[in-house]
């Protein structure tokens, strides 16, 4: 396969368009374009409070202003680290309007977390949820950041919700605990100062297409995480692509916002697709189905991005309340494999589709999806997106392509590809090869039809006597024995073999105790000999990322840090 043969576009399904214009344009103008085509549509709704495009445009204008005149210009780094809310919006695109780059945090950090990236970034100014700022502020001389803003989360709550979290009751110290924390007197609130500030003036400079929008930071799970530069166009054309693909008509979605902004698939799954659309937003400050089921009553949703265990979760809850899920037309599935029987189940209560997608921080996110059709193939990664290219290289040399049919790298390339690492040259030189092309570190296959199966990830792949395992494998066949809920695989020291697999188990709540002499039986019916686990460990619960995604490194850290496995 040459990298002109996009043969997969015969795949596509019915309308969507191999290539696509790029719009030249930076992301804050979709916001514009929606004011000015939808103002009286909702724009965010969070827990009930409401915000048009015409007034969020108004809000994004003041926040711009209150910016600036904290010092902040173009291609200055500020820093935001809030859960989902309505403040998160705003304060992303009043940051982007100056032309200021927006570094993005999970707000729940530790302290040596939010210092190492605020420090690696170079931010002068930090927009925090209340509960982050005394972690910053205690380690504040370790960074650039010169003005820390307070952003309280209840405020952006209904006026009834507000008053009720003032209340005497314990359910509403918690709900205030969990939301709220000290801060300073003198640190500035951002709700007050958007408030008093006036609207940016129209003429302001618009950032350029190709000026750096977001750096994004990644690799928390292969290493000390690193900034990716994405810039307006790498946005932009990944929202582009998603509208190209979803068909999506602008004015007609309602999109549910469970995946936090702060990653690369809630920005732009929810944050930049959604005005691109003129979308309604409704935004959740953290994935809870009983929420997500009451939302639904209020505002009845129609697009969801989600990972798997949320979609089990919202069908589960959905089948003990009887809720009605049937407005939701379309779901995309990502950070893991999406199980057939979470697809099946997912259509079976909604009546719409829910497809794979994949992607990575480096691609925008969205580098491969599933159609939108009964075409898809659940469990498959999908087709490449609009204008982009792939190609299956030999892990050793990617200067190599691989035969059709046979596993290699997945190489990417496409205008939604990351401009580098920032301030890490050497590591930007191992990832982006000539000519754009990315190396993603995933083995894959791809099939006639263009259809793209991941095997694993190369980082993650256990090399045990000279023979090459790949975990996903391993763990999609134990997944399948009886009473195992989930699993890791992992390689550890094993002598002589190089590493050893290993298996860390979390069993079925109704489940007898297994031993390693049944899942090695489990295992030999369908795997390498090489490849069934040496070792088993039984776990509570195994470590997942914000979003879900089981943390591998994590699993194998902590088998090396304990009593080796009995």
């Amino acid at each position: 396969m040459t990298t002109f043969e996009r043969f997969w576009h015969r795949s596509y399904a019915d309308g969507v368009s191999g290539d696509i214009t790029i719009p030249d344009e930076p992301v804050g103008l979709a916001v514009e374009r929606a004011a000015a085509e939808f103002p009286e549509r909702i724009a965010v709704d969070f827990q009930g409070a409401t915000l048009t495009y015409a007034e969020l445009a108004e809000q994004i204008a003041r926040g711009a202003t209150a910016l600036r005149d904290l010092g902040v210009v173009a291609g200055d780094r500020v820093a935001i680290a809030l859960p989902n809310c309505t403040a998160h919006v705003i304060a992303f695109y009043a940051v982007l309007r100056l032309g200021a780059v927006v570094v993005e945090h999970n707000p729940t950090y530790s302290g040596a977390e939010l210092a190492h990236q605020l420090s690696d970034s170079g931010a002068t100014v930090a927009l925090l949820w209340q509960k982050a700022v005394p972690t910053v502020l205690e380690r504040q001389d370790e960074t650039d950041v010169h003005t820390v803003v307070a952003v309280d989360v209840a405020a952006d709550l209904p006026l009834a919700k507000r008053i009720a979290l003032r209340l005497p009751v314990k359910k509403a110290r918690e709900t205030r605990a969990a939301l709220c924390g000290p801060v300073p007197s003198h640190i500035p609130s951002w709700h007050r100062l958007v408030a008093r500030s006036t609207a940016l003036p129209a003429d302001h400079p618009w950032p350029t297409a190709d000026d750096v929008a977001l750096l994004q930071y990644t690799g928390g799970t292969t290493g000390t995480p690193k900034g990716a530069v994405l810039t307006h166009r790498n946005l932009v054309s990944n929202a582009a692509m998603g509208q190209e693909w979803t068909h999506h008509q602008p004015g007609d979605e309602t999109l549910y916002a469970v995946l936090p902004f702060f990653h690369a698939f809630g920005l732009t799954l929810c944050l930049t697709y959604a005005p691109r659309i003129a979308a309604t937003l409704v935004a959740f400050p953290k994935f809870d189905a009983a929420s997500v089921l009451a939302a639904q009553r209020r505002r009845p949703g129609t697009f969801l991005p989600a990972v798997p265990p949320m979609l089990d979760r919202l069908c589960a809850a959905a089948e003990k309340s009887g809720a009605d899920l049937t407005s939701f037309r379309h779901a995309i599935s990502g950070a893991m494999a999406l199980p057939a029987t979470t697809a099946t189940r997912w259509e079976r209560l909604t009546g719409g589709l829910v497809i794979e997608g994949y992607g990575m921080t480096e691609t925008s996110p969205i580098a491969l999806g599933n159609p939108l059709s009964p075409d898809r193939i659940p469990g498959a990664l999908g087709l490449p997106f609009p204008s982009t290219d792939v190609r299956i290289v030999s892990q050793d040399d990617p200067t190599q392509e691989v035969p059709p049919g046979e596993s290699g790298e997945l190489l990417v390339r496409g205008p939604q590809v990351f401009q580098g690492y920032w301030n890490r040259p050497e590591e930007t030189a191992g990832q982006l090869l000539a000519d754009g092309w990315l190396r993603t570190g995933d083995v894959v296959r791809m099939g006639e039809d263009g259809f793209i199966v991941l095997v694993d990830r190369i980082k993650e792949m256990i090399v045990t006597g000279g023979y090459k395992v790949y975990p996903a494998q391993v763990e999609d066949h134990l997944r399948t024995m009886p009473g195992v809920r989930d699993v890791a695989v992992v390689g550890l020291p094993g002598g002589d073999l190089g590493e050893k697999v290993v298996a860390a188990v979390v069993m079925d709540a109704d489940c007898a105790q297994i031993d390693l002499q049944a899942v090695r039986d489990w295992c030999q019916q369908k795997l390498a000999r090489y490849a069934v686990p040496k070792d088993l460990v039984i776990l509570p619960d195994l470590p997942r990322s914000q979003i879900g995604k089981v943390l591998r490194r994590v699993v194998r850290d902590n088998l090396l840090a304990t009593a080796a496995p009995a």
